[in-house]
């Protein structure tokens, strides 16, 4: 199996939501000696801005125009980025709760990426998405805990943003383990991450 491990926190080691991708890796590992992991970390990867000639590239796509070189050149850009995608079997978020959303550079990620003809098509029948078969698995973190003042049918634009991504562009089988409280007591964080590691390594081992 090839995994897709796209790294949502800029906080490395103290990222909550990294520490339990990588306990999902090694249970996926222990089951699977020639796992691939590829590591796409939105904050060290060169991102390109999505304006000037991708934009303009995006429309010529969509309007069936000869593009300019430079078009071009930012096109076969995007369809690379695409290709880390299409060569994975899962594809697995490690991703905190800002502002109840995502951060920002992973919507980057998102919005550069997730054209037609890369990740989806469309045509008179609707949106057909281009990576069916593959799963995602997202492992979310939060600082404090959704609830009556903030319900999570309406305020949780993290992993609720993420499986209509996953829908639009084909996935289906999507799971989800969700860490609160990470800024809570030293006692409610340790007690949170294990319940949440333990239910990582359990979806591992059913994936």
């Amino acid at each position: 199996m090839r995994i897709l491990h796209i790294v949502c926190s800029p906080r490395d080691g103290q990222s909550t939501s990294r520490r339990l991708a990588i306990k999902f890796i090694e249970s996926m590992r222990a089951k699977d000696a020639y796992l691939q992991v590829d590591e796409l970390n939105v904050w060290k990867t060169d991102l390109l801005p999505f304006d000037g000639p991708a934009l303009e590239a995006k429309y010529a796509d969509l309007l069936g125009q000869t593009m300019s070189e430079a078009q071009v050149k930012v096109w076969e850009q995007i369809h690379s980025l695409g290709g880390r995608f299409h060569r994975a079997d899962l594809i697995l978020f490690s991703v905190p709760m800002w502002n109840f959303g995502i951060p920002y550079r992973l919507k980057h990620l998102i919005d550069s990426v997730t054209q037609r003809g890369v990740l989806f098509t469309f045509d008179e029948r609707g949106l057909q998405g281009l990576l069916s078969g593959r799963k995602a698995v997202v492992m979310a973190s939060r600082g404090v805990a959704l609830g009556p003042d903030y319900p999570t049918e309406h305020w949780d634009h993290q992993v609720a943003y993420l499986k209509t991504w996953a829908r639009m562009v084909g996935i289906y089988d999507f799971h989800m383990i969700l860490n609160e409280m990470t800024l809570g007591g030293p006692e409610i964080q340790r007690e949170n991450f294990a319940q949440a590691a333990r239910a990582a390594e359990l979806i591992a081992q059913q994936l």
